[in-house]
């Protein structure tokens, strides 16, 4: 029987002194899944919580319903904002002129214009500074981040400034998110949550 040390070291565990590139994640076997390089280094999953599970999809849900004619959303799938840098946000809204068809694994900067992070306890601080400076470096104008606080989900919403190319807090919602942009959105966090009533919208937009 083979042991531990007897099985083969996988490519992706010896990484080049330069660091891995965006491309690399498309040829490396046997990565783990939702694997993200941030910074030239691969970045690995945490185990998820059934808070992030109910929540992305949820979100999902709701952003299919409403999102317009000519936009898509996508779940975990990657982003290449340079060679050094191509995370997997939970959720995207992409323009759907840049599908182009199944054998595609990411999507480009100028496509997306919102990106959503359902954040983890062991992943907060790349949900709410690293991931952040990247996304807005690359133009995306629309970021939310979702977090548990307390036994309820509240959702930062965050808007590009031109005038910095950094992200402003817009909005922070509990309960229900509505907002007027990228476009009118109407979120109700109610039914992955324990099926409580929806209390009043959020404060901003």
């Amino acid at each position: 029987m083979a042991t531990g040390s007897d099985l083969p070291t996988p490519e992706w565990s010896r990484p080049p002194a330069r660091g891995y590139t965006a491309d690399d994640l498309d040829r490396l076997p046997d990565l783990p899944p939702h694997t993200e390089l941030l910074l030239g280094s691969l970045v690995f999953s945490v185990r998820q919580s059934a808070f992030h599970s109910k929540t992305v999809s949820w979100l999902d849900r709701q952003l299919v319903d409403q999102v317009p004619e000519g936009w898509e959303v996508w779940r975990q799938m990657g982003l290449k904002i340079d060679s050094r840098n191509r995370p997997e946000p939970d959720l995207m809204v992409v323009d759907s002129r840049a599908d182009t068809g199944p054998e595609q694994t990411f999507w480009l900067p100028q496509d997306v214009v919102l990106v959503v992070e359902v954040t983890e306890e062991g992943e907060a601080e790349w949900d709410r500074e690293v991931k952040p400076r990247k996304y807005a470096a690359a133009g995306i104008r629309y970021f939310w981040r979702v977090e548990y606080v307390q036994g309820r989900p509240i959702a930062h919403i965050h808007e590009l400034s031109t005038a910095s190319a950094e992200y402003v807090l817009s909005g922070t919602f509990r309960e229900r998110l509505t907002v007027r942009r990228p476009f009118p959105l109407a979120i109700a966090f109610d039914r992955p949550h324990g099926g409580r009533e929806v209390s009043a919208p959020g404060t901003a937009e």
